[in-house]
């Protein structure tokens, strides 16, 4: 398992990483990007407690 995150803090230093978290970032920000992923979110909520 550590080696996955090891994976994953070495992608995130890179070049490719850095830009894709900056545009996690913006469509974080997006009011209806958040709204859309929130649904997404309580659509899992529900299916995992039923």
């Amino acid at each position: 398992m550590s080696g996955v995150v090891q994976r994953l803090k070495q992608f995130a230093r890179s070049p490719q990483g850095q830009r894709t978290i900056a545009q996690v970032r913006r469509t974080a920000a997006d009011p209806r990007r958040r709204a859309q992923a929130q649904r997404l979110f309580d659509k899992l909520r529900a299916r995992r407690s039923a």
